[in-house]
């Protein structure tokens, strides 16, 4: 059995921090192997992201580098950028997100790079992406949720525009630019050319927020904020009971009679006010307020119960830390262990790739900083002991 489906497969990580190498964690995960570039001596500034384990090793450098090779190559120094070139030579895909222009700027630009290597898949992901007014715009998660349109349909109607809890810009980033890789990959196979892949996060938070909005084109409407609501659908979100909250969704006009048998209130069933999903839309106020009312008097566990038992798509509302201890996730093995060298034992998420014959692999520990020089340079590149030492010694590595 192939240790991943994408084992043979060679890539050459440019990244830092969320969105690059969350992409090339993937890309490791199904198997590919990554070689990370980092800083001499010191590896790069996302080693020290927060949280930090016990021992101070950053979580979230766990999360994104499992299983990657690690090799130090000063990119500031000719030398470094020749041996980055012969790097490039022998890898299949290569992935950055840095601002635009920087790899162009050392030389390792998409043009010069196809031109050592015309098969090369060369990902470039940023906040606006490579062309555009704002593509040297400096960007973070934040401000792809933002300028992506996200937070300003995120929050309380009468509230603030709120970020997503989570680094989705940066999530998105690096998922559609692992679908583009895979894609691309796909079409070398057909036709032995490689390509050069432009990923905004920007585009890919737009992409999300616009479907549930398609409509502003022909009203001009700005769209509201509707909280944990649905836009489109009643009733839909959380909803409070006497004990924590209960998520109810429905879409489809019979879910909704569903849900007024859950309730007792067949007596609604022929109100023309509810009768229709757009309906129940224009009047999701009285809709929403019958909910919350007939929630209000029971306890989660009861209202989930009544739900379940009618077949209304219903949820609990956990908490953190009831989410973490969830039988179903466990068995699902979403929660594995890792053994790291400093931080011993480390809990961290498991694979979402449950693959017959290929799965996801995310139990592989953390390397150590150039843990991989000898390995990678001298096994890949032939670079023998006497040069090692002098690229050691000159800190081109």
């Amino acid at each position: 059995m192939a240790r991943g489906a994408l084992e043979g497969v060679k890539v050459l990580d440019f990244t830092q921090y969320l969105s690059g190498p969350h992409g090339t964690s993937v890309l490791c995960e199904l198997g590919a192997e990554v070689i990370k570039i980092e800083r001499p001596g010191i590896g790069e500034p996302e080693r020290q992201a927060m949280p930090k384990t016990p021992k101070g090793e950053s979580y979230q450098f766990f999360s994104y580098n499992r299983g990657k090779k690690s090799i130090t190559l000063n990119l500031k120094d000719p030398k470094g950028v020749e041996i980055a070139k012969k790097l490039a030579a022998k890898a299949d895909i290569l992935v950055e997100n840095f601002a635009p222009g920087v790899m162009q700027r050392l030389g390792l630009g998409y043009e010069e790079l196809s031109g050592i290597n015309p098969r090369i898949i060369y990902a470039s992901i940023s906040g606006f992406g490579q062309t555009g007014p704002r593509r040297d715009d400096v960007s973070y998660d934040v401000v792809a949720q933002a300028m992506g349109g996200l937070m300003s349909v995120t929050g309380r109607p009468d509230g603030e525009p709120l970020k997503v809890g989570v680094s989705l810009g940066d999530y998105m980033g690096g998922y559609n630019g692992v679908i583009a890789i895979l894609a691309a990959l796909y079409y070398r196979t057909v036709t032995g050319e490689g390509q050069a892949i432009d990923i905004s996060m920007q585009d890919g938070i737009w992409a999300m927020v616009f479907p549930d909005r398609a409509n502003y084109f022909d009203t001009l409407e700005v769209p509201k904020r509707f909280g944990n609501k649905l836009s489109s659908s009643a009733p839909f979100g959380a909803y409070h009971a006497r004990d924590g909250y209960v998520v109810i969704c429905t879409i489809t006009d019979a879910q909704w009679q569903k849900v007024l048998q859950a309730m007792g209130r067949e007596d609604l069933s022929g109100e023309q006010r509810y009768a229709t999903r757009e309906s129940r839309t224009h009047n999701m106020e009285e809709v929403d307020g019958l909910v919350e009312a007939w929630c209000g008097g029971k306890t989660v566990e009861e209202v989930f119960s009544i739900l379940k038992k009618f077949g209304v798509p219903c949820s609990p509302l956990p908490t953190f830390d009831q989410v973490a201890s969830d039988p179903h996730l466990l068995e699902r093995e979403m929660i594995v262990e890792v053994e790291q060298p400093v931080s011993g034992k480390v809990k961290l998420s498991g694979s979402v790739y449950k693959m017959s014959r290929t799965p996801g692999d995310r139990r592989m520990r953390v390397p150590e900083v150039g843990e991989h020089n000898v390995e990678v340079y001298r096994q890949l590149l032939g670079i023998d002991e006497e040069e090692m030492k002098k690229l050691e010694e000159a800190k081109v590595i």
